[in-house]
């Protein structure tokens, strides 16, 4: 049913208990988990050292998320593959989803944006309206 299942992360407590609940599902239906963090593109007009400062300091916390969200999902009988991508999370998520042929993405209710009184997150409500295959929204 569900053989490939994109989970995405931002480090937020939402998006940790997505990873759980992928796993759990991913456990029961023996599938594969796709975890993809994505970090906003570093502007080319702060020039150097800061430009390249900036792309080390967004790889390093990225790389820090994909560990939390690793260990969150534990062992599963399938394969996790990571990817760690440029861009607005929803597309990334997106774009991951159809390049992937993704059957399910879980992710977070919200995530660590500014406006943390909304009842569903700007970039959940995006893949939720344009998602290629079934959304699973974690609170």
């Amino acid at each position: 049913m569900f053989k490939n299942i994109l989970l995405g992360v931002d480090g937020s407590k939402h998006s940790l208990h997505a990873a759980q609940k992928a796993a759990g599902l991913a456990i029961c239906l023996e599938s594969d988990i796709w975890i993809v963090v994505a970090h906003p593109t570093v502007p080319a007009y702060l020039g150097e050292p800061n430009f390249q400062d900036a792309i080390v300091a967004r790889l390093t916390e990225s790389k820090k998320i994909m560990e939390e969200a690793i260990e969150a999902v534990g062992e599963i009988p399938g394969e996790v593959h990571t990817e760690i991508l440029e861009g607005s999370a929803a597309e990334v998520v997106l774009n991951v989803a159809n390049v992937r042929h993704i059957d399910l993405i879980v992710m977070g209710s919200r995530g660590h944006g500014k406006l943390r009184g909304l009842l569903l997150g700007s970039q959940s409500q995006k893949v939720l309206q344009h998602a290629p295959c079934p959304v699973m929204i974690v609170r």
